[in-house]
This record gives structure tokens, C-alpha cells and sequence, in this order.
């Protein structure tokens, strides 16, 4: 009897032992490696677990310049920009991460190494302290330096799963479907391969209109009960360079939300974005914040449905601005000059009664001259509330 029970419960150990040895050595989320030939791996345009990989990637490179934000500035801020030769440079922005996903991000970094540069992506819909990306998990923050040894034992216990077990045997097998790179692999940056088939399966820019800009609007946060928060790590943050932007979606993205009745919190919220920046500076932060949203050459490229294209020269879709305006974004944000058409204006508190003014002039004239256009963002709007 003794013998049955010492098999019967020893076995289920060493059976978990094995499947977490086996997933821990393969690796095939990328969890625990930087400066590794495997991050050369294609893999499934869809990652998995990316928050573990890139809080691991963190506190091995210790980026001096950080980007943060959700999937926009993931995929459309560059990790190779010329304003920041020379220095290391980490894509830390995650697909689906709110406000609150983010602090996590920008905190551990600056835990684990001195930060010179943050270049933060914002918008109304997704500032929130809820939890937008699930795998963001404050154990995964720490250190000191034991900090590697108990983040292997978490990633030990994290790879006896059944999921990342059969995505183990099918890489063994070579059958591990391998289409794109890993974010790693480019400091941060999703592949832009990847982003492609994820709108092809939408059913491309197109097809990916009305839906994904009404997911935009249903990320809806409210930017007063996350603003003490956000204040509180900005100050934290005091002695690094802070670069603050309003991500440029596309022109319906706003005009649905007007059309939502949110228009006036999406103000209010500028608003307080810019008396932020402004308080922080008199304390003598070095902090900025730019607005590249609304309506202006960019942001009002027509859609393919008034187009006749397949694709768009800015955007991948409504919502994920290509890599051409990132560029954009950092010349902006690095001391370029302020388009004429008000793309990159810096918000500051003196201004934003002509801001905002500029804003609702330049909605009308949107609505009158892109009337098609104007019309997918209120079959958005309606979508989106439902």
C-alpha cells in the first residue's frame, strides 16, 4: 500500500517536474531570454505572455529610453529613430494594457536602471487603473539581486501548463507555426508582418473599419480617476526627460466620439493633460505633452471605402498608426516644429481655449468635407453601443 501511494503521488510530481523542465527549456514564449539566438524564432503573428518577455528583457538591457504605452505606440514608435542614437532604446508598450498596466511597466523600469528618456502614448479610451492586459502581473516586478532567481522559479512554475506544452512538442516537431518575429527581436517593437495578417484576418483595413474603431471607443476610461495616479508616478519620474503624446488615430475615432456625447470629458481630459506637464515643470521636471489627434493631414487620410485602396499610407487601420507617423511622432516630440495643420501641437494651458476651439471647428469642417468617412464614425458610434 505504501508503495502504491508513494507511486500514485509521485508520479503527478515528476510528471509536472518534467512538462515545466521541458517548457522552460524550450521557451517558446520568449519569457526568460535577451541576447539569445532563439529570439531569432519566427513565431504566430499573435504573441503570448509578451508582458513576462519584455519585463524580463528590462532588467537584462536596462533601456535608457523607454516608450510606454498600449498596442498603438507598440506598434507604431520605432526603436531605431536617429534622436536616439547611440543610446539603448525599449519598446515597453503593450497590446491591451491600460493606464494602470502601464505605471506597472514605467516603475519596474526605472527600478531596475536609470531611465533619460520616457515617451509615453496616450488616449482617453484606455486611461484607466483597470486592468487591460491580464499578463501584466506585479510579481513579475522586483529587484535586488535575487530578483533573477525568483523570477526563474516563477517562470519555472508558470511553464507547467498544457498550452505552452503542446506549442513545446509542435516547436520540437517543427511544426510550431513560424510566420513573423517576436517584438523582442526588434527591442520591443511589433513586427510589422505580424500587424499585416492580424488585419488580413479582420478582413483588412477595410473590413477592419467599423470594428476596430468601435473597439477603441468601448475602452472607454475615465481620465479624472486615473489622473492622481498618473501624477503621482510623473513626479516619481521627475528626474528623467518625459515626452507625453495624444496617440494620432484616425479623424473618426474622434468624430465618434463626439457623436458618443463623450467630446466634452475627451476636453476636459486635454485639459488636464496639459496642467499636468505644466505643474510638473514648475517643479522643474522636464516634462512635455503633445496632441496628435484630432483632424489634420494625418489623421484625416481618407479611409478605403472613399479611397478605392486596399491599404493607407498612415494607418494599418483606425486605430494602429503606421511606422511613417511614429517617425513622425519622434521628430515632433525631439524638438521638430509644429505641423501648420496643428499635427503635434504642444498642449499648454494658456493655449487650450484655442486648442480645443481649433478642435470643434475642425470636427464640423471634417464632418461637411468627408461625409462618407464621417458616416462610418457614427456606424462606430452605434456599434460600439450596443
Amino acid at each position: 500500500m505504501r508503495a502504491y501511494l508513494a507511486i500514485a503521488c509521485g508520479l503527478p510530481v515528476l510528471l509536472a517536474g518534467a512538462t515545466g523542465a521541458l517548457n522552460y527549456s524550450v521557451d517558446p514564449y520568449l519569457l526568460h531570454q535577451w541576447d539569445s539566438p532563439k529570439l531569432e524564432r519566427l513565431g504566430p503573428h499573435i504573441e503570448k505572455l509578451t508582458a513576462w518577455g519584455k519585463v524580463y528583457a528590462l532588467s537584462r538591457y536596462q533601456p535608457q529610453v523607454l516608450y510606454v504605452g498600449n498596442s498603438r505606440t507598440e506598434v507604431g514608435l520605432p526603436v531605431d529613430a536617429p534622436q536616439f542614437a547611440g543610446r539603448r532604446v525599449f519598446n515597453g508598450a503593450l497590446s491591451g494594457a491600460n493606464l494602470g498596466d502601464e505605471i506597472k511597466i514605467v516603475r519596474y523600469a526605472s527600478n531596475v536602471g536609470p531611465l533619460t528618456t520616457v515617451v509615453w502614448g496616450l488616449d482617453l479610451p484606455s486611461f484607466t487603473l483597470a486592468v487591460g492586459n491580464t499578463d501584466v502581473d506585479d510579481a513579475l516586478a522586483g529587484g535586488g539581486p535575487a530578483y533573477m532567481w525568483r523570477r526563474s522559479a516563477r517562470d519555472l512554475k508558470r511553464s507547467i501548463s498544457l498550452d505552452m506544452t503542446q506549442d513545446s512538442l509542435l516547436m520540437l516537431a517543427g511544426q510550431y507555426p513560424g510566420v513573423c518575429a517576436h517584438s523582442l527581436s526588434r527591442n520591443g517593437q511589433k513586427d510589422h508582418n505580424c500587424v499585416r495578417m492580424a488585419v488580413v484576418r479582420n478582413g483588412g483595413t477595410s473590413g477592419s473599419v467599423l470594428p476596430r474603431t468601435a473597439d477603441f471607443l468601448r475602452l472607454y476610461g475615465s481620465g479624472h480617476a486615473a489622473m492622481p495616479a498618473f501624477m503621482q508616478v510623473l513626479e516619481d519620474l521627475c528626474s528623467s526627460r518625459l515626452r507625453l503624446y495624444v496617440n494620432p488615430t484616425h479623424a473618426i475615432t474622434i468624430d465618434a466620439l463626439y457623436r458618443m456625447g463623450r467630446g466634452r470629458e475627451m476636453e476636459e481630459w486635454l485639459r488636464a493633460l496639459a496642467a499636468t506637464a505644466a505643474q510638473l515643470r514648475a517643479r522643474g521636471c522636464d516634462t512635455r505633452v503633445y496632441d496628435f489627434s484630432g483632424f489634420n493631414s494625418v489623421t484625416t487620410e481618407p479611409l478605403p471605402q472613399t479611397s478605392g485602396q486596399p491599404e493607407m499610407r498612415y494607418f494599418w487601420e483606425p486605430s494602429h498608426y503606421r511606422e511613417n507617423v511614429g517617425r513622425m511622432v519622434l521628430a515632433r516630440l525631439e524638438g521638430g516644429g509644429e505641423a501648420a495643420d496643428g499635427f503635434g501641437a504642444e498642449l499648454l494651458p494658456e493655449r487650450m481655449d484655442d486648442h480645443l476651439a481649433r478642435l470643434r471647428t475642425a470636427l464640423w469642417r471634417y464632418r461637411d468635407d468627408h461625409p462618407r468617412d464621417s458616416a462610418l464614425a457614427g456606424a462606430a458610434s452605434a456599434r460600439a453601443s450596443r
